[in-house]
């Protein structure tokens, strides 16, 4: 008997993404700006966020026929136990990557207390107003997030093995034909697509590609508390049916808290039977395999994994070896 998968996704609401940014002054050149930045001053509500709390606002935008470049004049250089590196910064205010961050530098696309700053591995303080151009804004505006339900036998980077990576899947003749995003498919959304968390080859569902560091850094990043939802059909010793009756609630209680992996204790975990042969796994974190290496560790073997959630997107009614785009009301 091979049951079929349980479904899990009705459990999981959705959410909204918040989308809002604060804007910026209209643009003027730095010559005719000087009067109308020092009135703005005495007269109304200064125009930066300061501190850590406040997101930075974004660079006023210059106009079609001004074609100067941007006025640089000598920055004082900072140091001290107190700074920390420009792109460091702006990826803890959550503005971009720190990839993204080095790129933007290097386009003269940043502005530090009202100056670019335009030199890699520059230096900042806490309290340092930070500015985005608007075109960094528009740039990155025009990255999207793909969802794939991945099939079995893909890897999620890059191809090893003689498997192919699980972006190959991503062409025309794959989209999903119930994506509401109302996005059309481009070329250029393949350019810097990674994966935003692995999934074994021998496991399968949904697979998030990315070209937002911003994505990334929620679903995987050192601080994220993004909870991922898998399906788990297990056998124990020589029995495939009817698992939770002969399988020891001392065991599960294990699975759910006290096992370590290469000698660090695992975080806890939701663990509960879906029926009688599959398990349902809700984790905060993603080690390597840590699944089945779980199971292995209480005497269970995983015939079948299937990711069906990160955060509050669903895989849903997505077909197998099929891809969607997170449309702009989602939000993990």
């Amino acid at each position: 008997m091979k049951p079929s998968w349980g479904n899990a996704n009705e459990r999981s609401g959705e959410g909204s993404r918040p989308r809002s940014r604060n804007d910026g002054e209209s643009f003027a050149p730095r010559e005719r700006r000087g009067a109308e930045v020092a009135h703005a001053r005495k007269s109304g509500p200064k125009p930066f966020a300061k501190g850590p709390d406040q997101a930075p606002r974004r660079a006023p935008a210059r106009t079609a026929d001004d074609h100067t470049s941007p006025q640089r004049t000598a920055r004082v250089e900072v140091d001290g136990d107190n700074t920390l590196r420009l792109s460091k910064r702006m990826s803890e205010l959550g503005l971009c990557s720190r990839r993204e961050a080095d790129e933007w530098i290097e386009k003269g696309w940043v502005y530090v207390d009202g100056e670019v700053v335009d030199t890699l591995g520059a230096k900042v303080t806490p309290e340092q107003r930070i500015e985005i151009d608007p075109a960094a804004l528009a740039a990155q505006a025009r990255q999207v997030t793909i969802l794939l339900h991945k099939p079995v036998g893909y890897v999620s980077g890059q191809a090893e093995d003689g498997y192919e990576p699980a972006t190959t899947l991503v062409t025309a003749g794959n989209h999903w034909d119930g994506d509401h995003s109302g996005i059309r498919f481009s070329a250029q959304h393949l350019r810097t697509l990674a994966p935003a968390g692995r999934l074994d080859i021998d496991s399968t569902g949904l697979l998030v590609l990315t070209q937002d560091g911003r994505v990334a850094k929620q679903l995987i990043g050192e601080s994220s508390d993004i909870d991922k939802e898998y399906l788990v059909r297990v056998t124990y010793g020589d029995i495939e049916t009817e698992v939770d009756q002969h399988f020891p609630p001392e065991s599960l209680a294990k699975l759910r808290h006290g096992l370590s992996l290469d000698d660090v204790p695992l975080k806890p975990a939701m663990v509960s039977w879906q029926n009688g042969e599959q398990l349902r796994f809700v984790l905060r974190e993603g080690k390597k395999r840590q699944i089945r290496r779980m199971c292995e560790l209480v005497g269970l073997k995983v015939v079948g994994l299937k990711r069906v959630r990160m955060g509050r997107v669903l895989l849903g009614a997505l077909p197998q070896g099929q891809w969607r785009y997170l449309s702009a009301d989602e939000a993990f």
